[in-house]
This record gives C-alpha cells, sequence and structure tokens, in this order.
C-alpha cells in the first residue's frame, strides 16, 4: 500500500471515507480483494487479501 494520485488505467473505489486505487489490470489478476484493519498483540496495521495465485513467485504474503 501507498499513498498516491489517480493515473490512467486505476480503478478508484470510496468505502467507509477512504479511497483505494488500483491498476485496472492487475485488479482483474487478483479480484476480489479485501482490505482490513486489524490489531495484534505484534502490532496493528492493515491486512490485505486477494485472489492472488499462490503459485506465483510472489505468493498470498507480496508486499511489493
Amino acid at each position: 500500500m501507498a499513498l498516491d494520485e489517480p493515473k490512467d488505467g486505476d480503478e478508484v473505489f470510496k468505502e467507509n471515507g477512504i479511497t483505494f486505487l488500483i491498476n485496472r489490470e492487475l485488479l482483474e489478476l487478483v479480484k476480489p480483494i479485501t482490505v482490513d484493519y486489524i490489531s495484534t498483540r505484534m502490532g496493528s496495521g492493515f491486512k490485505v487479501s486477494s485472489n492472488l495465485d499462490s503459485t506465483s513467485s510472489c505468493g498470498r504474503s507480496c508486499s511489493c
């Protein structure tokens, strides 16, 4: 995740006052996407889950 401005080819979603951007081509590969805010003893932050092919070099834990 990063702060960014919309670019050509981006899909823009607004949920609960938060704006999300994702490249349309990437969206087709990974949808559905779920973004949750979690708090654990180890800390808190966003958890992003998708339908990304787990056999890819990035797998389901991609943070690139």
